[in-house]
């Protein structure tokens, strides 16, 4: 890997935007420290999102890097229609919601939502704009308006968000849109797929059967942004590859006091279940517009590092913000202080004994603590289905994990995982062959030297590609 890269153990995802998408822009930031590029489906076109995925895999070929790529469908987003300029809600008043298309105003908005004034109650409440304005349904007055109180009122501008937090609305896990989203997602690669507004695992198995009907390899990132996911969570941790903690329209849906616990219990249940684990949404908010972060949120990076999340993720900041390049390097300087002055290793419950796959996890288990104990340098692992460095990564080691893998499938899907790095490597020789080639490759791009320690782990025979089942220790020559 060039030594011009910037590297963390906890990874950073960037949202590429007007401001990122250029071929020179997403240089300097994947330089700077970005391990996985976002594309957000909720804006752009196929043919700017195609480009950019061209840019990201070129500039993996020109540095020798695996960027992984994350497609971020929009999922079932409620939105207020057209609104007139300068239009401005009272506390107070009254105001009719429609699900007639037209362009609203101080006494009626419309909502994208047919079937909004069948499942809404009395007495429920309406969130607009990240909930700077509350509403309160006073009457159903037909099958297409509803009527409400205004409880908090303000400027209300076109498209804002339009949230339910109490209804149980019955809208469909992947939209019309989200499916053609999905299907170029797919046909371009794309290593990670989000999934928005997650309410219980049966939405996860729906995208993984569109996603193997593919034929695709594609890994699902669960969005926590519902309160019904957060009453799911142990079943959604368990059916999804990884998930993303996403703090905006959770904020919003739940009262806010709860998240930062929701936040941190989530993370310490991925990192038990070795599923990465992507905290997002307003990480350094003020640098779309300011050269430098303010100390909170500098803090909340720092706070998503210490309680050992693989990943924190840039969403306007560098999608359209002002300081693309400056926020990803304050955002580096942030973690890796962080990773250096504070302990956040070591982390994971022992394997069940119970488990199917106790013996190679105990092998994982095994190689992280025995990492400890010799001050190795590096864990050096051979994996072909990439469980094997989830599992170590799981453990969170104090050391460099370092993968190699003839699975063209799971390259870059692995650059969203903790700590990990990986190459690509397809020999089948033996074991002891296999191990000197990989460390003399590390040794080339001096990332290994001379005199280090370093534990490995493998499947043997390498050409059966088992799971791993060998556990030796080496010193570098």
């Amino acid at each position: 890997m060039s030594q011009q890269v910037l590297y963390n153990k906890t990874k950073i995802i960037a949202t590429i935007g007007p401001a990122t998408e250029s071929l020179t822009m997403l240089r300097k930031i994947i330089k700077a420290g970005v391990d996985v590029c976002r594309i957000n489906f909720s804006h752009g076109t196929h043919d700017q999102h195609r480009r950019v995925i061209q840019n990201i895999r070129l500039i993996n070929d020109e540095l020798g890097l695996s960027v992984a790529i994350l497609g971020d469908l929009q999922g079932p987003k409620l939105r207020v229609g057209e609104m007139k300029p300068g239009t401005i809600l009272k506390d107070g008043q009254s105001l009719l919601v429609t699900t007639h298309e037209e362009i609203g105003n101080h006494e009626k908005v419309y909502v994208n939502y047919h079937d909004l004034p069948k499942e809404i109650q009395k007495g429920e409440h309406i969130l607009i704009d990240d909930g700077n304005i509350e509403l309160k349904v006073t009457d159903i007055v037909d099958d297409h308006t509803i009527k409400t109180k205004v409880i908090d009122g303000g400027v209300l501008k076109s498209n804002k968000g339009f949230n339910l937090p109490h209804t149980q609305v019955a809208l469909p896990c992947l939209t019309p849109k989200d499916l053609e989203d999905l299907r170029f997602a797919l046909e371009m690669d794309i290593d990670w797929i989000g999934l928005s507004f997650v309410r219980q695992p049966s939405d996860i198995r729906e995208l993984r059967q569109h996603i193997q009907e593919a034929g695709s390899d594609a890994h699902i990132v669960a969005k926590i942004e519902k309160p019904q996911a957060v009453k799911h969570i142990d079943a959604i941790i368990k059916e999804t590859d990884a998930v993303m903690v996403a703090r905006g329209d959770l904020g919003v849906e739940i009262p806010l006091e709860r998240v930062p616990i929701i936040q941190k219990s989530i993370v310490d249940k991925c990192i038990d279940a070795k599923k990465p684990v992507i905290i997002a949404t307003q990480m350094m908010e003020s640098m779309i517009s300011h050269p430098r972060p303010t100390r909170a949120e500098t803090n909340d990076v720092a706070n998503a590092v210490m309680d050992g999340a693989d990943a924190v993720m840039l969403s306007a900041e560098t999608s359209v913000g002002e300081y693309p390049l400056e926020v990803v390097q304050t955002m580096e300087k942030i973690v890796s202080n962080t990773e250096l002055n504070w302990n956040i290793y070591y982390k994971g419950k022992k394997p069940a004994k119970t488990s199917p796959t106790f013996l190679s996890d105990e092998i994982c288990f095994t190689a992280v603590r025995m990492s400890d104990h010799i001050k190795a340098k590096a864990i050096i692992s051979l994996t072909y289905s990439g469980y094997t460095a989830f599992q170590i990564a799981g453990y969170r080691p104090n050391c460099d994990i370092f993968i190699f893998t003839s699975n063209k499938t799971i390259f870059r899907m692995l650059s969203l995982v903790w700590n990990v790095r990986v190459f690509y490597y397809d020999k089948e020789v033996s074991t002891d062959d296999t191990i000197t080639d990989v460390v003399e490759i590390l040794k080339d791009k001096k990332l290994l030297k001379t005199g280090d320690v370093v534990v490995h782990t493998a499947s043997m025979p390498i050409n059966a590609k088992s799971r791993t089942n060998a556990l030796k220790i080496g010193i570098v020559d």
